[in-house]
């Protein structure tokens, strides 16, 4: 389309020259992101060639979703190609598409999770699904450790033990993943009964008591007890009890000796028990395949199965 004389384009023209409506070039106009050249003597407004290249990179920037205070940071630089302002938006809108898709990946894993169980079973389902986000926060597991860990705990070693007992919610989960992290979340929002213990004896135990000691040795024999069980191996003695019952020696300010580990079996058996805790865990990270996950829980448990072992045998 030519331009008029005066060398400039009314509303309709560009409009028509840029494949739009008349209304898409005036709301662009009124929100100063395409500036008008002029207006003629009757009050109309009159565009200059450049106004079709910056119409045209303004839907382009809108058909990526950008919005529009987005698109006028990115028409404002000086550059013209956008610059980190348009690297920093497309950033942005990348992020926000990771979290749609992954949302989209839970609801759709959840719809599958009610159409595959039986009838009797739906209501439940729903009940605990409607309980969690798509996809779900971890804030309700890290309250629950915050108020199950010592209270004195400093707080690198307490957030390096949320990065483990906390497990991230599976970007692409199967239904028995969205079903175990709504259990997960049901578990930890239930409340803690005036009948039983919410906490380990070693937490409240005397001033002294050093939870760093405990959870820095702890997270080194979970991890050596860990690797035993990935092998499918049965509790024993070794470095990774040795380095268990030299934690809580620690924590206590006392020696590891005989005597300790006699009573420090059955002190630890008679905790509260979260092994359904761990269990569900294993089910929202494991591969599900039917290989041991060898969670925190897991390792404690193989832990304190090899203390109780070498205990009774030393007795016999």
């Amino acid at each position: 389309m030519p331009l008029s004389p005066d060398g400039l384009w009314s509303i309709g023209e560009l409009a028509e020259h840029a494949g739009v409506t008349v209304k898409t070039v005036r709301f662009y106009s009124d929100r100063g992101l395409l500036p008008e050249a002029s207006r003629s003597s009757g009050g109309h407004r009159r565009y200059g060639p450049a106004a079709l290249d910056r119409l045209r990179l303004i839907r382009s920037l809108r058909a990526l979703d950008l919005p529009l205070p987005e698109v006028r940071r990115i028409l404002d630089e000086d550059d013209g190609t956008g610059g980190q302002a348009l690297e920093a938006a497309v950033a942005g809108q990348l992020r926000q598409l990771g979290d749609d898709i992954r949302a989209l990946r839970w609801r759709e894993a959840g719809l599958r999770l009610i159409q595959e169980c039986a009838p009797q079973e739906r209501a439940d389902r729903l009940r605990l699904l409607g309980a969690v986000a798509a996809p779900p926060s971890t804030d309700p597991l890290a309250r629950f450790w915050r108020a199950w860990l010592p209270p004195r705990m400093p707080a690198r070693a307490r957030s390096a033990f949320l990065d483990v007992a906390v497990p991230a919610p599976p970007d692409d989960p199967g239904p028995a993943q969205v079903l175990a992290f709504a259990r997960l979340n049901a578990f930890v929002n239930r409340p803690c009964l005036a009948s039983e213990p919410c906490q380990p004896a070693a937490h409240t135990s005397a001033p002294d008591f050093r939870p760093d000691a405990l959870y820095a040795g702890l997270a080194e024999a979970y991890e050596l007890a860990g690797a035993q069980v990935r092998r499918g191996r049965a509790p024993r003695a070794g470095e990774a009890l040795d380095c268990f019952v030299a934690a809580y020696a620690a924590s206590g300010r006392t020696r590891d000796t005989p005597y300790f580990r006699r009573a420090l079996g059955p002190s630890l058996a008679a905790d509260p028990r979260i092994d359904h805790y761990w269990e569900l865990v294993a089910e929202v990270t494991g591969p599900g395949d039917g290989r041991p996950v060898a969670t925190p829980g897991v390792a404690h448990d193989w832990l304190l199965a090899a203390l109780t072992a070498q205990t009774a045998e030393a007795a016999a």
